[in-house]
C-alpha cells in the first residue's frame, strides 16, 4: 500500500517553481463595478423602484469568459478552457417587508441576504453562451433557485456589441413559500387569500443588451429584461390580487477590470 504523508501533501499545495504549481497560479483578472436599474418593489408587484446592484466577476487572464449578461451574479472562475467555465456564484438579496410597499404590510418579511451555490456556461460557437447557475439561501430564505440562460451576441462595431436571448428560472418550495406564500395568520393580518405554493418553474422571459467597451478596461451596458411569471409563483394570491405577472428591468451598468498575477 502507498501512504502520503502531511508533508508531501504541503509540498504540492505550495509547489517551488520547479515543481507543479498550485491552481491558483498565474494571471488573473478582477472585474468590479455596479448596475443602476429600475425594477419592481418586490417579486410579483406592479410598481417599480430604483436600486443599485454589484457587479464582481473573477477569472484567469488568457481565457477570459467573451460575454456577460447583467443576468450574472457575482461569480469565480475556478475552471476555464476558453469555451467552458465554471465556479462558484453568489447574489444579494435586498428582502422584502411591510415598510417596502403597503401591498405586502401584514406578511412575514424576506430578510436581507444571499445566495451561494455554483454556475457553468459554455460557447458552442463564437456568437452564442449558454450559462445556468445553481443557489442556495443564505437567511434571507431556505430554498434553492436555478437560472438557465441563452445569449446570442454580435459586435455591430469594435466596441458596441449587442445581444439577446431567454431566460428561465426554477424554484424550490422553500423559496417560493417565502416570497409568494400567505399563510392563515397573514392572510388575517394582510387581507389576502391564503396560499400555500409549491416548487416548480418561477417564470420565463427575455433580455437583451447594448454593451459598449469605452475603454481595454472600461466597459458600459444599457440592458433590459423581460419575465413573465408562471407556475407557483403566477398563482400567488399576492401576485394576482395585488402584483402583476408581467415584470420589468431597465438599466445601465459601468465595470473596471483589474489585472494581477498570484
Amino acid at each position: 500500500m502507498t501512504y502520503i504523508s502531511a508533508g508531501a501533501l504541503a509540498a504540492a499545495l505550495f509547489a517551488t517553481p520547479s515543481m507543479a504549481e498550485p491552481f491558483w497560479s498565474g494571471d488573473w483578472s478582477l472585474t468590479l463595478g455596479a448596475a443602476v436599474l429600475t425594477l419592481p418593489e418586490y417579486q410579483g408587484d406592479d410598481e417599480y423602484m430604483l436600486r443599485v446592484q454589484p457587479i464582481v466577476s473573477l477569472g484567469r487572464q488568457g481565457t477570459a469568459k467573451r460575454f456577460s449578461s447583467r443576468n450574472d451574479n457575482i461569480s469565480i472562475g475556478l475552471v476555464d478552457t476558453g469555451t467552458f467555465r465554471a465556479g462558484v456564484a453568489g447574489k444579494v438579496v435586498f428582502g422584502r417587508d411591510g415598510d417596502d410597499a403597503a401591498d405586502i404590510e401584514g406578511l412575514n418579511p424576506v430578510r436581507f441576504g444571499g445566495e451561494l451555490g455554483g454556475f457553468a456556461e459554455f460557447y458552442p460557437t463564437d456568437w452564442m453562451r449558454l450559462r445556468a447557475e445553481v443557489r442556495h439561501g443564505i437567511r434571507s430564505h431556505d430554498g434553492v433557485v436555478a437560472d438557465v440562460s441563452a445569449d446570442f451576441f454580435t459586435n455591430i462595431t469594435p466596441n458596441i456589441q449587442v445581444s439577446a436571448g431567454p431566460r428561465v428560472t426554477y424554484a424550490s418550495q422553500d423559496y417560493h413559500e417565502a416570497w409568494y406564500g400567505v399563510n392563515a395568520s397573514e392572510s388575517v393580518a394582510s387581507g389576502l387569500s391564503e396560499y400555500h405554493p409549491d416548487g416548480g418553474f418561477h417564470s420565463v422571459g427575455l433580455g437583451g443588451a447594448i454593451n459598449w467597451d469605452v475603454t481595454e478596461k472600461v466597459k458600459t451596458s444599457l440592458f433590459g429584461e423581460y419575465a413573465r411569471l408562471v407556475g407557483p409563483a403566477a398563482d400567488s394570491s399576492l401576485v394576482n390580487e395585488r402584483g402583476s405577472k408581467n415584470q420589468f428591468t431597465v438599466g445601465v451598468s459601468a465595470t473596471y477590470r483589474f489585472d494581477f498575477s498570484l
